[in-house]
């Protein structure tokens, strides 16, 4: 009845996969591998209680009125101490903007930066939400293939040379969907190649706090200098999702830029949000919290890996995670996660299979994403059995 008056950006733009997925799980009898959700046992909700009555006493009728685009002054400088801390890295708070999540995030750096058919070189597989976010200002994507322990060196010296991509989008940490994190070794090839070209490099770090080996923490691409680098991050994995709070960390004429796409998106993210985390960060140890939540996810995502060990046959492949929320499955050559999908529907267990992380979604593959983290052990283990009985079914 509309379409005529529909424009072409959103005409192109799929539905987000996931989302739609969702609503089938909804049912209380589906086991769930599908969302990328926190499990809600890790929330700090006592203490977030506590936040709450205290802001409300001590910052009154500000905490329900309008605020600056840029976010909150106590938010913003928490984020600059911490990665100071972690990082070395030189910033201060006008080189930080809060955001409604990463994923607005995404947007922003989509409305700034993305002219129609700019090249975006991404991960093959990538997170789909960027690509969501991009093919709406009509990007043109560029996937260069991952290897198990980063990007393939030989393929993105490729990339560069023939595609000359405006932006690279990577998720070094815990890569969604595949769990994997580049080694030191990659991330520095991968910086080698990069460094002179005339590319922004986003870095999108969800996942980065959630390691639970006793592997060091790995530096940035780029040696956590900002330079060229945007680096986004979020509170949703490790502290609430529900707040929607992300950061953008970037050189302060980006910061500026996003600023301005900002106000037009939104005018800022929600204040008595704002204000809860960061009264929460303050009175808080978070790293302590981490901690708990790394223990927990440690727990699940080897009660994930066991249950495939034991239900899936030997030819079937699957990263082991290090950390983060998800495992990446591999099926025999010329097996489809979209047809496993709907055997396993009809099971009452739901994963998302992998055609939406590739640029052609729709072109049949044999991979799938599973998440761990919001199923107990003995759901993740009925989960996997009901799976592989579906695998027998295709």
């Amino acid at each position: 009845m509309f379409e005529k008056f529909y424009s072409k950006r959103i005409k192109n733009t799929p539905s987000s996969f996931i989302r739609e997925i969702l609503k089938v799980t909804q049912k209380p009898e589906i086991i769930s591998f599908a969302g990328g959700l926190p499990n809600p046992v890790s929330f700090p909700q006592e203490e977030l209680k506590i936040s709450m009555n205290r802001i409300a006493d001590k910052y009154k009728a500000k905490i329900y009125q309008y605020s600056t685009t840029l976010g909150l002054d106590s938010l913003r400088e928490y984020i600059v101490q911490r990665y100071k801390k972690i990082w070395n890295m030189d910033i201060d708070i006008e080189n930080v903007i809060i955001t409604t999540g990463s994923q607005q995030a995404l947007d922003l750096i989509g409305k700034v930066f993305v002219n129609e058919n700019d090249r975006v070189m991404v991960e093959s597989p990538s997170y789909l939400g960027l690509l969501q976010a991009f093919n709406l200002y009509e990007a043109n994507f560029i996937q260069t293939k991952l290897n198990d322990d980063g990007l393939d060196i030989e393929e993105l010296k490729k990339t560069v040379k023939i595609y000359k991509p405006k932006l690279a989008y990577l998720i070094p940490n815990f890569q969604n969907p595949t769990g994997l994190t580049y080694s030191l070794e990659n991330r520095r090839e991968v910086f080698e190649v990069i460094k002179d070209e005339d590319m922004i490099l986003i870095q999108d770090d969800p996942y980065g706090e959630l390691r639970f080996t006793d592997d060091e923490r790995l530096p940035y691409i780029g040696l956590n200098q900002i330079n060229k680098n945007i680096y986004l991050g979020s509170f949703s994995k490790i502290v609430t999702p529900g707040m929607r709070l992300g950061y953008v960390i970037a050189d302060k004429e980006i910061i500026k830029m996003l600023e301005t796409a900002k106000q037009a998106s939104d005018l800022h993210s929600n204040i008595f949000g704002q204000y809860l985390i960061s009264d929460y960060l303050y009175n808080n140890d978070l790293d302590k919290h981490i901690e708990k939540i790394k223990k927990l996810y440690k727990i699940q995502a080897n009660a994930m890996v066991e249950a495939m060990k034991k239900y899936f046959s030997k030819d079937i492949k699957f990263t082991i995670p290090k950390g983060g929320m998800f495992s990446w499955v591999t099926l025999q050559e010329g097996k489809s996660s979209v047809k496993l999908f709907e055997k396993a529907i009809g099971k009452n267990v739901a994963f998302v299979p992998g055609n939406p992380f590739y640029i052609d979604s729709s072109k049949d593959v044999n991979t799938l994403r599973l998440n761990y983290t919001n199923a107990d052990e003995n759901t993740i283990e009925e989960g996997i059995k009901r799976l592989s009985e579906a695998l027998l079914e295709i």
